[in-house]
């Protein structure tokens, strides 16, 4: 079997979830690293909360990435097999650059702390905003953003699945967006809880920020294939990864595109390797043919052990 792991990015998070594996030394190692790294208590946050802290986006993102990584050091310490490529969905790019070798879990643990602190201070609070826009076609979303713009930003930023593209920008163009998506026949149009309008042209001020942190930052080159978010290509060089993080700050997660690249390259099964599932959920809407599996929990990490192995 040729398969492939995703990481999960924000949205994914929700107190407790690392106890869903057990209690596990190499976890529980991986959260010390990166919480020495921090210089504060990530376990604590994640065990005890409050919830309100988790989805906190400079809380949930080193969170999220120490999670992915928790979970890909149990897979190893399983003697899982490698997979043939990896992806993460936005933040998640971050864990499967650590899962590959690229930089080290203490590295990427400020790197990403720094990212969630850029884009949480690009924008000012409430003025920009997210929709998700179910059941309406990616290019028709894309025409009626332009249209409404009124001079505002307002774009598709996610492409998560053919039924499922959010939309991001300044508040006020979200809701006409979303609204005329509606008109158009869009099943739902639902403003999503965030606090910044992650991914939109807004975020460069954020993208630059890290393109300054990542100057200084030592990269190497990937140990397994990453499948990038900003050109659905594969990076193999430390400066061409760091430039593909940098456009990625401001630029769509192509996500349908990821996942038909893996199925073209001869991926049959895409695991989502940490926390939630929502990933696992969105590589069957993305493809036909393409098997996903989510190790959220110790019987998933077991399942996809025989899985991969069989």
């Amino acid at each position: 079997m040729k398969f492939a792991f995703v990481f999960p990015g924000q949205g994914s998070q929700s107190l407790g979830m690392m106890a869903a594996y057990g209690d596990s030394s190499v976890i529980r190692a991986t959260f010390d690293e990166a919480s020495a790294a921090l210089g504060r208590d990530l376990w604590q946050l994640v065990a005890e909360g409050p919830a309100e802290a988790l989805s906190q986006t400079v809380n949930t993102q080193p969170l999220m990435l120490t999670a992915g990584i928790a979970v890909w050091r149990l897979w190893l310490e399983k003697n899982g097999p490698q997979p043939a490529m990896l992806a993460g969905h936005s933040l998640g790019e971050y864990s499967a650059l650590v899962a590959a070798g690229v930089l080290d879990l203490k590295v990427a643990a400020p790197l990403v702390e720094l990212r969630a602190k850029a884009m949480q201070d690009a924008v000012p609070s409430g003025e920009g905003a997210m929709a998700a826009i179910l059941a309406l076609d990616a290019d028709k979303i894309k025409a009626i953003c332009a249209e409404v713009a009124q001079g505002q930003a307002v774009q598709a930023v996610n492409f998560n699945s053919p039924e499922q593209t959010v939309i991001a920008g300044h508040k006020a163009a979200v809701e006409r967006a979303a609204e005329a998506c509606k008109a158009a026949g869009a099943k739902r149009a639902v403003m999503l809880p965030v606090s910044a309008p992650f991914h939109s042209s807004l975020m460069q001020p954020a993208a630059e920020r890290l393109q300054a942190a990542l100057a200084g930052v030592e990269f190497r080159a990937p140990r397994i294939p990453v499948i990038n978010n900003v050109d659905v290509a594969i990076a193999t060089t430390p400066e061409a990864i760091k430039a593909a993080l940098v456009r990625q700050a401001a630029a769509p997660v192509r996500w349908v595109e990821i996942m038909r690249a893996m199925q073209a390259a001869g991926i049959s099964h895409v695991f989502e390797c940490g926390p939630g599932k929502v990933l696992a959920g969105l590589t069957r809407r993305c493809t036909d043919g393409l098997a996903g599996g989510a190790m959220n929990d110790l019987v998933g990490v077991e399942a996809t052990l025989v899985a991969a192995r069989g």
